[in-house]
């Protein structure tokens, strides 16, 4: 069985039409922020294991930014929501 991701402009649509773009809890750098600060942001990732939101790129479809928050074990999809409207609320 396929898995599938509820897009909120496209409804429900194969994982495949999808490109997981990373962690959506991360907060960027301040531009003026040390080396040491931006070294970490752009090359250290935690790996959660549970529940975790992501940035996914809905590729071959609306085009639109998502975060997915899903389960890294089961893979299990418990939201979607779009990206740009999560950040002009209460962020991601």
């Amino acid at each position: 069985m396929a898995s599938l991701i509820s897009c909120p402009h496209c409804g429900i649509r194969p994982k495949e039409e999808f490109t997981i773009k990373g962690d959506a809890s991360l907060a960027r750098p301040a531009a003026d922020a040390n080396s040491d600060i931006w070294y970490d942001y752009v090359y250290l990732r935690d790996n959660p294991k549970g529940q975790h939101k992501e940035y996914w790129h809905h590729s071959s479809g609306c085009r639109r930014w998502l975060i997915v928050e899903r389960d890294t074990v089961t893979h299990k999809i418990h939201a979607v929501s779009d990206a740009a409207l999560a950040k002009l609320g209460d962020g991601a």
